[in-house]
């Protein structure tokens, strides 16, 4: 596995549905070891999960990870709130976008990137439900569209 390679661990459908994604972020992930252990077989949901600024830091709420089975006394609580590392810079943005225009911030991703644990959040604005209708609409002529040239 090379450094930049990136392996898929969890990913967030949901929030593409119920959200217009206008910004991505790459942050990372403050874990403890059995979690990341846990995370490499792949037990890891992004449902229900949100982001939140609080006194300039960032933090993931409801991501649940699975207790690591041969963990024992070192396994954690599976949707404690872990905190995402960040560029002051970038967090400055975040909070200015979520402030100002209304958006909030969702995870869209957790991956592999070498050896760490990343995750890509994203500055949202919400839809409303014929935005949603109308997003189906597009995905099922897509998929028809490619049936009739197979």
């Amino acid at each position: 596995m090379g450094k930049d390679s990136i392996r898929l661990i969890a990913n967030n459908k949901k929030a593409y549905h119920d959200y217009f994604i206008e910004d991505t972020y790459e942050a990372g992930i403050a874990l403890v070891g059995t979690e990341v252990k846990s995370l490499r077989m792949g037990r890891c949901s992004l449902k229900e999960s949100y982001i939140q600024i609080k006194r300039g830091e960032v933090f993931v709420h409801g991501m649940h990870i699975s207790p690591y089975e041969k963990g024992n006394i070192f396994n954690r609580d599976p949707l404690r709130v872990r905190k995402l590392l960040l560029h002051d810079y970038e967090i400055r943005k975040l909070q200015a976008g979520v402030e100002k225009q209304g958006y909030t911030i969702v995870p869209l991703k957790v991956y592999f990137k070498g050896q760490r644990v990343k995750a890509e959040i994203g500055l949202a604005k919400g839809k409303k439900l014929y935005d949603k209708r109308e997003s189906l609409k597009e995905k099922d002529m897509q998929r028809r569209a490619e049936r009739e040239e197979d």
